[in-house]
């Protein structure tokens, strides 16, 4: 991958650590790090206070509405699972649909996806959304910006990320699936404790995390006072793997697009969660997604924040990262 030039030293002293570990590849070319098993602190209790004082430029009342971070509960991962270490990309979407014949919901359904206008206004629409859609025009293959192989796939729904996991398990006859959110944070945090695997300081993305800084706020003028103070070099998504990983050798677990995670989301879940390997909610009307994304402001990045959509959500922000058992 092509990293930022500014990030070099700090990738060759991170990325040292992940290059012994175990890398296996799929027949789409994806590429999974095992995760061991083991225990953490999921979710987080942090006061409105605390929050305010550490992301000054949002508006308090975003830090009002949190509930669902805590309680701060301890989770036991029982098994140790294989997790992709990039989010999935244009490229192997692409190698699924030809060998699939699948046809993504955006497609199917004709209603289209999501996409960047350079002259539309989000005034124009019925929320004020910050992108054009939903129209036929954007899908997976157009998100309305430039994308290589290499970059996320973006514009899919959670049924095709299950479609993909079903396809891959019965081609190779391995499972796989959406890590549970439990997984997520698990791997995510790395060992870590902290708002980002980075750290507790939003500038610590800069070096490890695609989200909206100087260089997407320059689309976006009237946020920019929610920019990170800095360039990473990327307006929109980046290639997979373009900063520096996490301790266990996975790469954009922070930004470049919110990934789906198995479960229902439920208020007050982490109130009753079960000790060992959490899986959600029986039943629910939408599914969460995690770790921000490209567009995303640092305050929303974090990693026990959680967010969540309609399984038919299709949007320019959200991908995949899939999740195969151990053998």
């Amino acid at each position: 991958m092509k990293w930022p030039r500014l990030l070099a030293p700090l990738l060759l002293a991170l990325t040292a650590g992940a290059q012994s570990q175990t890398i296996e590849r799929n027949s789409l070319g994806m590429a999974f790090v095992k995760i061991p098993a083991g225990e953490f602190l999921m979710g987080s209790e942090e006061s409105p206070a605390v929050l305010a004082a550490a992301y000054p430029q949002l508006p308090r009342e975003r830090f009002e509405n949190l509930a669902d971070e805590g309680p701060v509960h301890r989770v036991r991962i029982t098994k140790p699972f294989w997790l992709g270490r990039h989010e999935v990309t244009v490229g192997q979407f692409r190698r699924f649909l030809e060998a699939s014949g699948y046809r993504p919901e955006s497609i199917a359904d004709g209603t289209g996806g999501y996409g960047w206008r350079a002259d539309y206004d989000p005034a124009t629409s019925r929320r004020g959304d910050a992108f054009e859609g939903r129209q036929p025009r954007y899908s997976w293959a157009n998100p309305g910006f430039a994308q290589t192989d290499e970059h996320p796939v973006t514009n899919v729904t959670w049924h095709d990320a299950q479609a993909l996991a079903d396809w891959l398990s019965k081609t190779e006859g391995k499972r796989y699936r959406l890590p549970t959110e439990a997984e997520w944070e698990y791997a995510c945090r790395a060992g870590t404790r902290g708002r980002y695997s980075s750290g507790d300081d939003p500038q610590s993305l800069l070096r490890a995390a695609n989200v909206f800084d100087a260089d997407s706020a320059a689309h976006w003028p009237r946020w920019q006072d929610m920019a990170l103070k800095g360039r990473d070099g990327f307006a929109f998504t980046a290639p997979v793997g373009s900063f520096a990983p996490n301790a266990w050798g996975l790469y954009d677990m922070h930004g470049n697009v919110w990934e789906w995670v198995a479960d229902w989301h439920g208020d007050d879940y982490y109130a009753k969660s079960p000790l060992d390997d959490p899986q959600g909610p029986a039943e629910g009307g939408v599914k969460v997604r995690r770790g921000g994304s490209w567009h995303t402001w640092a305050f929303y990045a974090r990693a026990a924040y959680r967010n969540w959509n309609d399984p038919s959500t299709r949007y320019t922000l959200v991908g995949i990262r899939l999740l195969r058992e151990d053998d």
